[in-house]
């Protein structure tokens, strides 16, 4: 049905209907000499004479190059008097009339469908035969109408006729050209109907679509976690394949997920982007940020289920529960990381706070000047440090 619809965008006022094949008998053919109304003999129709000068194209007759070079001419003398819109041929204009008249005189027989035009109903009909008879001479890629073949062979060529006025991007194919007008016009044609959310591509809304129906059709193989998105199993997997592909520049650490490191970033920049609207304390984390609102609200939502006290962080009932199994672990209140030392727990607190902005690469150890960073790097280095 793709192909069915590339017909539709690319054929703007062409019709193009194909030859129908002649029935085979077991008959040898007879050569009779055809004669005109005035006696005089016919031109065989094996012989093209009349050639188009622009194209090179050959016709048999004279009236076939004679509407044959309307296409380059541009000349439409066929024009409906209901719609205004005009053709360079009668047939064209004869199918188009059925638009107005409803008239589908070609119905295909396997599944009911009816046609206003016999090339179109011909196309159709391979959907059902499976037949392609237009292959591709580069790669040999088959598809079943000539139009699909036209606009793949762009792949091969380069050619991206359809230009947008707007911001002079390109493209080969003629819908990919009017989704993309959509940006310009804010056009959002695909409209969810269960919560009212459009979108400008049939693709977004059938993603987002998922958000309803809860189908998570992208599934990792190694845990059979499953997702609704492809590029979320993609992030997911480098957790198995441990790939962290996003490193900071300033201090060398990587991370699985873009995300992650944009974050992580806010440790050297200092940046707190979340800010309470009770107090005005900003925050670099949102979840932070929601830690904290509890201060204001007295939520607690996180219970012990041996005692029953209730906390505002997650984190601060591990630790509660450490005093239940007698395990002695220390665990930061801002980003939830547990530690065994409590010496190492306070190291680590600095991270939060905007002291030891210029840290260590190699040991992770923070330092308030960069001089003091230098002189610390030169034990790594295997240089002798000052005395003091």
């Amino acid at each position: 049905m793709k192909e069915q619809t590339h017909q539709q965008n690319e054929i703007d006022e062409k019709q193009q209907f194909e030859k129908p094949q002649e029935i085979m008998t077991d008959e040898k053919p007879t050569l009779t000499k055809k004669t005109s109304l005035n006696g005089r003999p016919r031109k065989s129709k094996l012989g093209c004479n009349f050639s188009c000068k622009q194209c090179r194209k050959s016709f048999s007759q004279k009236p076939k190059l004679d509407v044959h070079m309307r296409v380059h001419t541009r000349e439409q003398p066929y024009t409906c008097e209901q719609c205004g819109k005009s053709f360079g041929q009668i047939q064209g204009f004869k199918a188009h009339m059925r638009i107005h008249t409803g008239e589908r005189s070609y119905t295909c027989q396997q599944c009911g469908k009816s046609f206003y035009h016999a090339g179109h109903f011909a196309a159709h009909m391979r959907i059902h035969t499976g037949e392609k008879p237009f292959s591709c001479k580069q790669c040999g890629k088959s598809f079943s109408q000539k139009s699909n073949l036209d606009v793949h062979m762009r792949v091969h060529t380069g050619e991206k006729p359809y230009t947008c006025e707007q911001c002079g991007k390109i493209f080969s194919q003629k819908q990919n050209f009017k989704i993309h007008m959509r940006i310009h016009t804010g056009e959002r044609s695909c409209t969810c109907q269960q919560c009212g959310k459009s979108f400008r591509h049939a693709r977004n809304l059938a993603v987002h679509m998922r958000t309803h129906t809860g189908e998570k059709p992208f599934s990792c193989k190694q845990c059979r976690k499953s997702f609704s998105k492809k590029p979320n199993l993609i992030a997911h997997m480098r957790v198995h394949t441990r790939e962290k592909p996003y490193t900071c520049e300033q201090c060398g650490k990587s991370f699985g997920q873009k995300q992650d490191l944009y974050i992580h970033m806010r440790i050297h920049t200092g940046e707190k982007p979340y800010t309470c609207t009770e107090c005005g304390k900003s925050f670099a984390h949102k979840s932070t940020l929601n830690h904290h609102m509890r201060t204001h609200t007295g939520e607690k939502p996180f219970a012990c289920a041996q005692c029953g006290k209730s906390f505002t962080t997650k984190t601060s009932l591990k630790n509660h529960m450490n005093g239940h199994t007698g395990t002695i672990v220390f665990t930061c209140d801002q980003c939830g990381k547990s530690l065994t030392r409590k010496d190492s727990i306070k190291n680590h607190m600095k991270i939060h706070s905007r002291e030891d902005r210029f840290r260590c690469c190699k040991c992770g150890k923070g330092f308030k000047s960069k001089r003091s960073l230098n002189t610390h790097m030169k034990l790594h280095n295997g240089e002798q440090s000052p005395q003091h």
